[in-house]
């Protein structure tokens, strides 16, 4: 298992939570010193916080930190995509795309539930064995992670480190929060950790929708160099005939890529080393 890791640099906070520490500190000051200030502050504060709220249910955004929406322009230039899949691994579904991805020689990203994983070490073993890549996507998969304070952020992000680097011998460098939802909490901890937080440029919502056309059409409409494409092996969305949405667009998903001349590129290979700082 590769252990060595560039020394971090301090954390530096994004600018948004720099103006909100900011505004809480004023808000204070105002509510202790200027008279009849104290429900100007606390309003202030109320709006500061339901803005930081909405930039955590935005899942592209990047007001809380770094967040890779797209690949890097070396990887545009390579015409390349990432094609990601998550909430895996799931034996019925994943070995079905394992070998669908075989059949168009593409290689994908896996953002494993670290759970999910342990359940099935020779399945995760596979994976990485046909050339894809595994990547953190979280423990236990929490419906309640983005309210989660730092403390327990970190023991979640942290045991999926250990437990996904044990079984593919390789510690992951990406995170994808559970259904990209997060909090300011979150940035220091993926930097402690060297994580790029990753989200996507577009989505299937395969997880909600059993008509693959309309997931299709999602997915391809636009489609372009340095994508980052999600589609999920895991809570895999079942058609009429109980087929997994995921198995029915896949194909025709990496069709339109090659009819276009893209060429899938594992997060692994694209996406460098975090860098220091905040960028």
């Amino acid at each position: 298992m590769q252990a060595h890791q560039a020394p971090l640099s301090r954390w530096s906070a994004p600018p948004a939570v720099t103006a909100s520490i900011g505004l809480h500190a004023v808000a204070a000051g105002a509510a202790v010193f200027v008279p009849g200030a104290l429900w100007w502050a606390l309003g202030g504060i109320a709006l500061n916080q339901v803005g930081l709220a909405v930039a955590g249910l935005w899942p592209r955004s990047r007001l809380l930190g770094p967040n890779w929406t797209r690949l890097p322009d070396a990887a545009v230039q390579r015409r390349q995509f990432a094609l990601t899949l998550d909430d895996g691994p799931d034996p019925e579904v994943t070995p079905r795309v394992l070998d669908l991805l075989d059949a168009h020689r593409t290689r994908a990203t896996f953002f494993c539930i670290a759970e999910r994983a342990q359940a099935a070490p020779a399945l995760v073993r596979e994976i990485v064995a046909r050339g894809h890549d595994v990547q953190n996507h979280s423990h236990s998969h929490r419906h309640h992670f983005a309210l989660l304070g730092p403390r327990a952020l970190a023991r979640e992000i942290d045991r999926a480190q250990r437990v996904l680097a044990d079984l593919t011998g390789v510690r992951p460098h990406c995170f994808r929060a559970p259904a990209g939802l997060r909090n300011p909490f979150l940035d220091p901890v993926l930097h402690a950790q060297n994580l790029n937080l990753v989200s996507w440029t577009r989505r299937g919502f395969d997880t909600v929708s059993d008509d693959a056309d309309r997931v299709l059409a999602r997915l391809t409409h636009g489609m372009a160099a340095g994508d980052i494409v999600l589609l999920h092996d895991g809570h895999a969305r079942r058609d009429a005939r109980g087929v997994p949405v995921v198995l029915e667009v896949l194909p025709r998903l990496l069709a339109q890529a090659s009819a276009l001349g893209l060429a899938g590129a594992t997060l692994r290979d694209a996406v460098p080393q975090r860098a220091s700082g905040w960028a």
